[in-house]
């Protein structure tokens, strides 16, 4: 009887709503901030893409430090870091059995180099996840554009997750087709962006060579791009999307906002460069992005529920240049600061609507208890709810954190932030905040 009486008086758990990510894809949300690492015979020729008749020569790093590169990373807060085994013009940083374009082939470290086995090696001794881009787009290889390479393109990101995985998160570009070397033919070469790649049967690839790895693309399936280079996201961002027949390259719109009855959780990545450009140009080192304009990229990402994917080009040297590390350092440092202390710690909080009365896995004061598992919920058919921190004495706050249980899906339309300075005043930001007034995540 006592069971009984028990299953009788347990509350149910909210009811899942929409499209709802993988465990993959909580993780992966959960990473919020990680680099990219843009490196190759561009670094040297001064171009953002090569036409892939650059010789592997061209490619020698003077002091090449691949854990320079991860430590700068981990003091910058970040979880990861994704390098470019191979740009557009298909010269590959690691010595792969496919083709001859590669490190193999240079006159750098007698040919015995290998970029990628060096920053994999880096990142985990440094306690950072290992990600990777694999250009579809190949500029150097003869047989672009016939069928033939697509099964060369799988074997190299095969060969890649076998040689130097797990990685975190593989990379596709939506730049396919164009001007290029193509094996001395030069010329200009188009593909059906929507049928070339078969991407589809890639994608079931990787799922089977590295499961857990979350594969971007402008579509997913794992997670999705912003829309643009700026790193910022938009202030409405749902993170499903319904991306019917559509593949990377194609011209896609609001991927930044998504659609809250969309039929798919593919979350947003933004993606930006630290510089003007992608790959080190010495004629930059004057233009990289203050610590507070970092700033403001971060809340416009990670503060609207993105991930922010931060480029850190190196330098002809092979590493990240001073005054890169010198703007993240400070950015670090702000950060770090706003988020230090917790103003509403020894509070009171109440809500006048709650799950289960008695039932401690929905009471309001779990959303104070920084922990990810545990959420505030509301009774089933109740679509505007409040809740009240009572602060024991006046603090000012300019920052404020919230985030959603996303495991039963993303429900939440709107908010508003409201302050009570208990002489009678009120004061409300509006139904949705500004990127420094507030930090909405989607998260667990």
């Amino acid at each position: 009887m006592m069971l009984l009486l028990t299953l009788l008086a347990a509350t149910p758990a909210p009811t899942p709503v929409g499209a709802l990510p993988t465990e993959a894809q909580i993780a992966w949300h959960e990473r919020e901030f990680y680099g990219f690492i843009h490196f190759t015979t561009n670094t040297f020729t001064d171009k953002e893409w090569g036409f892939g008749d650059e010789s592997p020569d061209t490619f020698n790093p003077t002091a090449l430090d691949t854990d320079q590169w991860a430590r700068v990373a981990k003091q910058a807060g970040m979880t990861g870091l994704i390098l470019t085994a191979k740009h557009h013009d298909g010269f590959c940083l690691w010595p792969t059995a496919h083709t001859t374009h590669s490190v193999k082939s240079s006159e750098w470290r007698e040919g015995q180099g290998d970029v990628v086995g060096a920053f994999a090696r880096s990142c985990r001794e440094h306690g950072l996840d290992v990600g990777v881009y694999l250009s579809p787009w190949d500029r150097n290889h003869a047989g672009y554009g016939a069928p033939a390479y697509v099964e060369f393109y799988r074997s190299q990101l095969r060969e890649l997750v076998e040689s130097y995985g797990p990685f975190f998160e593989i990379w596709h570009d939506g730049a396919n087709g164009g001007d290029g070397y193509y094996g001395g033919a030069r010329e200009s070469r188009t593909i059906d962006k929507t049928t070339y790649y078969d991407w589809p049967r890639t994608w079931a690839m990787i799922d089977e060579i590295a499961p857990g790895a979350i594969v971007f693309s402008d579509v997913g399936p794992g997670c999705r791009w912003v829309g643009n280079e700026r790193g910022f996201s938009s202030e409405t961002s749902w993170q499903t999307i319904s991306p019917g027949g559509q593949m990377p390259g194609m011209e896609i719109k609001g991927l930044d906002t998504g659609d809250p009855d969309g039929t798919h959780w593919i979350g947003v990545e933004a993606d930006v460069s630290i510089r003007p450009g992608w790959f080190y140009h010495a004629s930059e080192d004057d233009k990289v992005k203050t610590p507070e304009q970092l700033l403001e990229i971060w809340y416009g990402s990670v503060g609207r529920g993105a991930n922010l994917l931060l480029n850190l080009p190196p330098d002809r040297r092979g590493l990240i240049h001073e005054n890169d590390i010198a703007s993240l350092k400070e950015f670090r440092r702000i950060l770090d600061a706003t988020f230090a202390r917790d103003l509403t710690a020894g509070a009171q909080i109440n809500a006048e609507h709650v799950r289960g009365a008695d039932d401690a896995r929905y009471q309001a004061e779990n959303l104070g208890d920084d922990d990810a598992e545990t959420y505030w919920a509301t009774p089933d058919g109740v679509p505007v709810a409040s809740v009240v921190f009572t602060l024991p004495e006046p603090r000012t706050i300019d920052v404020i954190k919230l985030r959603e249980h996303i495991r039963l899906g993303q429900r939440i339309e709107s908010f508003a932030v409201d302050s009570w300075d208990g002489m009678g005043g009120l004061s409300s930001p509006g139904a949705r905040p500004s990127a420094r007034a507030a930090s909405s995540a989607p998260s667990v």
